[in-house]
């Protein structure tokens, strides 16, 4: 890991005018440092306390495993990042270098969260450093993460003590003089950690000092990620299967008689998706709950925004219908995306208003990500589709006029530039009459990074989720079709016959139309490939790691 340094550069705090990351005024009254435990890969597994700092704090020392791409999620924008594994001359940093590192940014008048992997008080060196800030004058605090050491059996499948197993014991590369005659007894979980050769090297040890050579053995690497791998082996083999499948670090290997529990107790690499690349052709925001779900199937989600939304080109219709929905013009108003709750809502908050101008109005939404947005503003939609969650669908369930029960026929419809006329011609047919208002544009994005748009070209995503037909065409459109080999999945019939007229098979069609039953749907079809392959007698792949020369073609 590099060191990253943010665009505002932090002064000594003895200078005039010296401040911290966020803008405040330094000073040792703000001198702090904590000591977190980031958990072994899985940002799942940090604590909540460890949330609350990293939001909070001014400058990050981070060992390897927390990135700065998961770090985004909490930490500010203008905080400083420092890497605890190299020095500025490129040189690995020894155990006084960090301490030197931290106190020093602390000694600024600094708030630090020195991120440690797995827990601060194993294996990390926090008391080296801990007794550096004590030197220092620096208060600190420390907050356990979890460890390796049960964390990656616990991810494995493999339990580290059962009811004939109850001692263990933890070797690391550190151990220089180990008495592996203490760990030879069959009732003794051994747990080794460290790089491969070294792995190898220990257990070769731990077979010579008399442990039976057909005790099981799991090696997982990159363990809690979505990238783990375990390999099961026994004793004797162990540095041969080291050797032969080529297991990258972090490694931790598991010698004992609960390791034959993994085939029934493995939960996370049987995951429908587990380790698939998906692409997420939407925004951000819109897709935080399709990268979600995607996350709790065992996926790996990259978002490629492919439109831009902007506020019109006028903005004088929209003012015009807020005043109208303010003066009681409109029964209804329809909300067909999230964006037009987010344009009407930016527009409420432009005049002052809130809520409850909604009273007395009914709402319709088209789906339950669109009510879960009007929910939010705390408004409850008095129309939803009971089956299909579109435009034909909530037309089917609105209720036609009425010149009895409606003492007003009119219908206000904030929509997208490019919004089709389905629902608009419909209520009209059935006696209202409509406002269909431009409450936001929606204009193609700029094309994804030239190593995103290769891997959609060669293949090396698993899988693409299309939301809508304007998906398809903005993302064939701005970085080409998908490999034939990447599944590809829909979210309903018009948006699967989009897709089918640019070229490609959609294997994945969702049984409603919202994100969750789509991810739900493709987690099930990738559920599918792995009892076809077990059944086979076939090795587990993904579909990226079995991509054909040529691309898809429809039916």
């Amino acid at each position: 890991m590099t060191t990253a340094h943010t665009a505002c550069q932090s002064t000594r705090s003895d200078e005039p005018g010296a401040r911290t990351a966020g803008g405040r005024p330094a000073s040792r009254a703000d001198a702090s440092v904590a000591f977190v435990g980031t958990g072994p890969g899985d940002p799942g597994l940090l604590t909540l306390r460890a949330v609350e700092l990293i939001a909070g704090a001014d400058v990050l020392v981070l060992d390897q495993l927390l990135g700065p791409d998961v770090l985004s999620r909490w930490a500010r924008p203008d905080v400083e990042v420092l890497d605890a594994g190299f020095g500025e001359d490129g040189q690995p940093l020894t155990h006084a270098g960090r301490a030197k590192l931290v106190t020093r940014a602390a000694k600024a008048g600094k708030r630090v969260v020195r991120l440690m992997d797995g827990d601060p008080g194993t294996f990390n060196g926090l008391a080296e450093e801990a007794l550096a800030c004590r030197k220092a004058g620096v208060p600190f605090e420390v907050v356990p993460g979890v460890s390796s050491v049960s964390a990656v059996p616990a991810y494995a499948g493999v339990p580290l003590t059962t009811a004939r197993s109850r001692a263990v014991h933890v070797i690391t590369p550190q151990d220089t003089k180990v008495d592996w005659a203490r760990s030879s007894a069959d009732d003794v979980t051994v747990v080794v950690l460290g790089v491969p050769e070294v792995v190898g090297a220990a257990l070769s040890q731990l077979a010579q000092a008399g442990r039976d050579g057909a005790t099981p053995v799991a090696l997982t690497e990159r363990g809690t990620t979505t990238e783990q791998r375990t390999v099961t082996t026994t004793l004797a083999q162990a540095p041969r299967t080291l050797r032969e499948e080529g297991l990258a670090r972090p490694l931790l290997a598991v010698v004992g008689q609960s390791v034959a529990l993994r085939e029934q107790l493995s939960w996370f690499e049987t995951k429908p998706l587990f380790g698939w690349r998906v692409l997420v052709p939407r925004t951000k925001d819109q897709a935080a709950s399709t990268t979600q779900r995607l996350h709790a199937h065992g996926a790996v989600s990259e978002v490629v925004p492919t439109i831009s939304v902007e506020p019109p080109r006028t903005p004088q219709q929209m003012e015009r219908a807020i005043k109208g929905l303010v003066t009681g013009r409109y029964e209804w108003i329809g909300f067909t995306s999230v964006n037009a709750v987010r344009a009407v809502r930016e527009k409420f908050e432009e005049f002052g208003l809130d809520a409850r101008a909604f009273a007395g109005l009914k709402v319709a939404a088209v789906g339950g990500v669109t009510a879960t947005a009007l929910r939010e503003w705390g408004i409850e939609p008095d129309l939803t589709p009971c089956a299909e969650q579109s435009a034909g669908g909530l037309l089917e369930v609105w209720p036609p006029f009425d010149k009895v029960l409606d003492p007003i026929n009119r219908v206000l419809l904030p929509r997208a530039d490019i919004a089709t006329d389905t629902l608009a011609a419909g209520l009209q047919q059935i006696g209202w009459e409509v406002d269909d208002v431009t409450a936001y544009r929606t204009v193609r994005a700029a094309p994804p990074a030239a190593e995103v748009r290769e891997a959609i070209k060669i293949g090396k995503f698993d899988a693409v989720v299309f939301t809508s037909s304007s998906t398809v065409r903005n993302l064939v459109g701005i970085a080409g079709k998908p490999h034939g080999a990447t599944i590809v999945a829909c979210i309903g019939p018009a948006t699967a016959k989009t897709a089918e007229e640019h070229g490609l098979r959609v294997d994945v069609l969702a049984g409603e139309a919202s994100a969750r039953a789509l991810v739900d749907a493709l987690a099930e079809y990738g559920t599918g490939l792995r009892l076809a392959a077990l059944e086979a007698g076939e090795p587990v792949v993904r579909p990226s790691q079995r991509k054909s020369a040529t691309r898809r073609k429809a039916k």
